[in-house]
């Protein structure tokens, strides 16, 4: 028994070491309360908004690994596109979209 526990921990904890895809691949919980999926599209990740007032709707394409990503978000209410950014952080995902990269917003959405 102490050595599966030792292994598993080993593996957990190994370096690189992935359960399955990226880290912001799934769906999410958005501050409004709608759920989004993330998932690969071409060589990057793209938002699509699956359930509330703009359910179908692609909101943004991310580039990027492990916890940090960089692209275009849309906000959809105002469907106005900014630069944006996406940092992972365990079932966190903390978004951000600027305007001239001064003028920026950020929340965060819940892993599902």
């Amino acid at each position: 028994m102490k050595l599966r526990t030792w292994i598993a921990a080993a593996l957990i904890a190994a370096p690189g070491f992935a359960l399955a895809g990226e880290p912001i691949e799934g769906n999410w919980k958005t501050a409004s309360g709608a759920t989004a999926a993330i998932a690969k599209c071409g060589g990057s990740f793209c938002i699509t908004l699956k359930s509330g007032k703009h359910a179908g709707k692609q909101i943004g394409k991310l580039d990027g690994s492990g916890a940090d990503y960089t692209g275009s978000i849309t906000d959809p209410e105002a469907d106005k596109t900014y630069s944006g950014a996406g940092t992972v952080n365990g079932n966190s995902l903390r978004m951000k979209g600027c305007m001239l990269a001064v003028l920026c917003k950020s929340q965060t959405w819940t892993r599902l």
